[in-house]
């Protein structure tokens, strides 16, 4: 083995510097003299010499790092890093050979090993790798931690059969690259289904970059999606990425983006059917590879027809569409929300979740939620931060919808009935507002015109079509 000078320690140190290093190799010259410089590294390290004294050793204790020999007495290394990840055994291994080739680096790296080394050792190289090897486990446990953070964060709460179909969907589209074009009213969860998407895909370590174009002025929002160089305008006194930069390698969310001028259209078009562009003020192109995922709360096959959409870009975006139903529409949800939202909220202003009493709870599943989820959300929040008594009566509930609570005694013999007599005068208030116009009610609920028919003639509806008055 070649000795070189031991490394000085240095005042940065590894985040898991407290885990251990275990050594596996049948040549005690090398287990001794491996063990001996790690320790004058700081870091602790334990010596076997064979695969099955490996596996006995994470028995009784667990380390971060393996350097292990592929030749050894007995099961080979290949066979024991094999049989440790088969333990779920999640060590970095790094492998060391005497008679190392690329087949034998390449079946290692398949097999989950972190490096491959050839004897004789470099010292210095050794211990660089082991370091690497130790951030890098650390690195994706923080990452899996903070993977499941986000997951209960951004729950998709629901068993409605809406719902239940919507996870299966994301299931199936989340691991392809497909572009996703996600439909839903204000309020019903578009970047969450987007946020589910890209933590169940491969990019899921990657970022996760979101954009609204409707909240970015018109004339800074090529410039936020595609960057500038400095000077290319006034106040650009800095080169600056873009979003779609930003995105490279990962998922980018264009929420909004029925509100893009067509200005902006055309190039995001052609990003996506040429993975790069031309960042503002700029000559040179930028390549990137980004998951597009978009989402609007517009018609955009209307606004398409009337001009302010381009076809062709929709048809780019819309590989496929997910359409998400608003909360009216599930309302066997809500008790499944209110308690989700109940236990969150209390927990993060340090109070004991309330207790809603079913009159409570019944007046809150038969309202129509035009603001759907995230009004729901808003009215449990300010429950918990405004109500001291544990119990939430009808009383406790604040205004929604801008209206007081419906009273206790507005109930139905069931809930079809409730739910029937809640969208029929959902409906009749949107047909009021477009002035009987079937389709114009359609287009300002969010929903299919026939679609809307259909329910109107199940609830017994009249209104005025294009053509007449249906019935």
């Amino acid at each position: 083995m070649q000795r070189a000078e031991p490394l000085k320690f240095r005042a940065v140190r590894l985040i898991a510097m407290s885990e251990s290093i275990l050594i596996v190799d049948d040549e005690r010259g090398i287990r001794d003299t491996l063990r001996a410089v790690l320790e004058d590294e700081g870091l602790a390290a334990d010596a076997v010499a064979s695969g099955e004294e490996c596996l006995k050793a994470f028995e009784r204790r667990a380390y971060g790092c393996v350097l292990l020999d592929v030749w050894l007495p007995g099961i080979d290394g290949m066979e024991t890093l094999a049989q440790l990840r088969a333990g779920g055994v999640d060590a970095a291994v790094v492998m060391i050979s005497g008679h190392g080739n690329i087949e034998t680096a390449v079946r290692a790296t398949k097999l989950g090993a972190f490096d491959f080394i050839e004897k004789p050792l470099s010292i210095e190289k050794t211990v660089l790798t082991i370091r690497n090897a130790l951030r890098q486990r650390e690195l994706e446990r923080v990452n899996a931690e903070l993977m499941a953070e986000l997951t209960e964060e951004y729950a998709m709460v629901g068993e409605s059969v809406a719902m239940r179909a919507l996870r299966k969907q994301i299931a199936v589209v989340a691991p392809t690259d497909g572009r996703v074009l996600i439909y839903g009213e204000s309020g019903t969860g578009k970047e969450l289904v987007a946020r589910a998407i890209h933590a169940q895909s491969r990019r899921a370590p990657a970022l996760f970059v979101e954009v609204n174009s409707a909240a970015i002025p018109e004339e800074l929002i090529e410039s936020e999606l595609f960057g500038h160089v400095k000077g290319a305008f006034t106040g650009a006194t800095a080169a600056k990425k873009g979003k779609f930069e930003q995105a490279d390698g990962a998922t980018l969310f264009l929420d909004e983006v029925g509100d893009m001028s067509a200005k902006v259209q055309a190039k995001v078009l052609r990003v996506l059917e040429e993975q790069r562009f031309e960042p503002v003020g700029s000559t040179s192109l930028v390549r990137v590879d980004v998951r597009v995922i978009a989402a609007t709360n517009k018609r955009l096959d209307i606004e398409i027809e009337q001009g302010n959409f381009r076809a062709d870009l929709f048809y780019r975006l819309n590989v496929i569409p997910f359409e998400l139903p608003p909360l009216r529409e599930r309302l066997e949800d809500v008790p499944l929300l209110v308690e989700h939202f109940n236990q969150k909220f209390s927990a993060a202003y340090g109070k004991k979740p309330k207790r809603f009493e079913a009159e409570a709870m019944e007046v809150l599943q038969n309202y129509s939620w035009p603001g759907n989820v995230r009004e729901l959300k808003n009215t449990i929040e300010r429950v918990v931060i405004m109500k001291s008594k544990m119990r939430v009566s009808v009383a406790d509930l604040p205004p929604v919808g801008g209206e007081e609570p419906p009273a206790a005694s507005f109930r139905f013999p069931s809930f079809k009935e409730a739910t029937d007599a809640y969208h029929r005068e959902f409906i009749q208030r949107k047909l009021a507002e477009a002035e009987g116009n079937v389709s114009r009610a359609a287009e300002l609920m969010g929903v299919d015109r026939s679609h809307l028919y259909r329910r109107m003639r199940a609830l017994g509806i009249q209104g005025r079509s294009e053509r007449g008055v249906i019935s």
